[in-house]
């Protein structure tokens, strides 16, 4: 399957911004089952992008700019040649052993209740990992609400399992909590979904959780959808949690009242209004020749 991204992010401000940097985990790495076939970081504004990687192996660019800006617009495209893995992540750049991802973090602890929740999951399964692991996914996908209204990138796994509401972000980091907390490794994952329903349009990426078993590797677990990872999963960055996998991250000097909007667009196929679409064309200047040289 060949899948099409466009990733648009544009940020508002009330007063101008002075300076920025910004971290950009925008860029998916090739491994078995996923082949970047061409991929592009586009900036509305001259500055600077210098691409590497940060210390899980993501491919990480630095974006500098100086100002007045009252606005920014970072936009994302490309084409991925998917195969499906059956949720099993072969061939990707791996910096740690798999017992780092047991640490816990603010954003993923696990409290009372969900120490609870995975004691009883876990008391079901018996001592198959395998299938704990898939008992976690369906029991969080059936008794998890997704709502966009109730969490935003702050809340903590314990807070959206209170709640028993959340996004993909928050499924996945309670996955996370509860999975650590059973002594299986697991981290956050960022990418998107090219969903089934063809609205190739969405307001935002998607997350999913992978879980180490020994002899099998990792393993994906989607509980926003209650599956693992498809042909239809585009594969981002890893990391602790959110966080650290985060598409922007970044600081300012200067913008009081920022606004943010996000545009996705995720398809099978080159979206015919996509290629139509004009009312915003990128200037070629410095950044986004230094992005066409770096491939991931």
């Amino acid at each position: 399957m060949l899948i099409h991204v466009r990733h648009r992010t544009r940020y508002t401000y009330d007063h101008p911004v002075q300076s920025m940097i910004q971290a950009l985990r925008l860029s998916p790495r090739n491994h078995e089952g996923q082949y970047v076939r061409r991929w592009q970081i586009d900036v509305d504004h001259d500055g600077t992008l210098r691409p590497g990687e940060d210390s899980f192996g993501n491919v990480l660019h630095m974006l500098s700019l100086d100002g007045p800006l009252s606005s920014l617009t970072i936009t994302v495209e490309g084409e991925v040649e998917m195969l499906d893995t059956n949720g099993i992540v072969r061939g990707a750049l791996e910096k740690f052993p798999a017992d780092l991802y047991l640490r816990e973090t603010p954003l993923t602890v696990a409290d009372a209740a969900i120490v609870d929740f995975a004691r009883d999951i876990a008391g079901k399964a018996g001592s198959n990992k395998l299938k704990i692991l898939h008992g976690l996914l369906g029991a969080i996908h059936s008794e998890i609400v997704f709502d966009t209204e109730q969490t935003d990138t702050a809340t903590t796994a314990a807070a959206a399992f209170q709640m028993k509401q959340g996004v993909c972000q928050d499924l996945s980091h309670i996955f996370v909590a509860a999975a650590r907390y059973l002594g299986i490794p697991a981290r956050y994952v960022g990418g998107y979904l090219m969903r089934s329903d063809d609205n190739i349009h969405q307001e935002a990426g998607h997350a999913w959780a992978e879980a180490y078993i020994d002899g099998l590797g990792w393993v994906g677990f989607d509980p926003a959808n209650g599956i693992c990872p498809t042909e239809a999963h585009v594969r981002v960055a890893t990391g602790l949690d959110y966080l650290g996998a985060s598409p922007i991250r970044g600081a300012r000097l200067g913008g009081h009242a920022e606004r943010l909007e996000v545009e996705v667009t995720v398809a099978d196929t080159y979206p015919h209004d996509l290629a139509q679409q004009s009312r915003w064309q990128p200037p070629i200047g410095a950044i986004e020749q230094a992005s066409q040289q770096f491939q991931a």
